[in-house]
């Protein structure tokens, strides 16, 4: 009888997989280049769509196909019919984050039977709606909690939560200014 061999996963995360890519970054730098592209188009009233049609990796683009659907709350005249820009944005860090906890662990060998992130964040509208200039239109501050359990002691956790902050993309782009390139296209 012939043994089957399974892989090395850790909260389904491929530890063998992962060294390999690591190997292989290592070998070559050129292939931990991740160029993300998000297309957003309004759908009426505060509503728009955002498609996602792939990714390059390494210099190999890379086919798949996502949905983001967005809107405003009723009482911020839009139709409540999907979360808001802020509300997405929260999401995004913190599945981000997410993935940084989750692999971490896996690394560690800690298998995890729960783990949250709840985050909050409070911004005037007077900066959005121009009211008042000296009233910034977006966050000042973040604020999260983590709620996390598994085979790990404190001490793991500890260092895997040091780590995350300090490797996640979406809290990096988040917790620095980012130089934003816009350029305007009219008809």
């Amino acid at each position: 009888m012939s043994e089957v061999l399974t892989p090395n996963k850790v909260n389904g995360i491929d530890l063998d997989a992962l060294q390999d890519v690591v190997a292989e970054i290592q070998q070559d730098p050129a292939k931990a280049l991740v160029r993300f592209e998000v297309s957003t188009r309004w759908t009426g009233q505060t509503g728009s769509r955002s498609t996602v049609r792939g990714f390059e990796l390494g210099g190999e683009r890379i086919a798949r196909e996502f949905e983001i659907v967005a809107d405003e709350p009723l009482e911020l005249l839009g139709t409540n019919t999907a979360p808001n820009p802020q509300e997405l944005l929260m999401s995004a860090v913190n599945a981000c984050m997410t993935v940084g906890y989750v692999a971490g662990a896996a690394l560690h060998g800690i298998r995890l039977t729960n783990l949250e992130i709840e985050t909050t964040g409070q911004l005037d509208l007077r900066g959005f709606l121009g009211l008042d200039d000296t009233i910034p239109p977006g966050y000042e501050q973040i604020d999260y909690t983590v709620r996390i359990a598994g085979s790990g002691t404190p001490e793991q956790f500890e260092e895997i939560h040091r780590t995350v902050m300090q490797t996640s993309p979406n809290y990096f782009n988040l917790a620095r200014p980012i130089r934003m390139n816009g350029r305007l296209s009219i008809g």
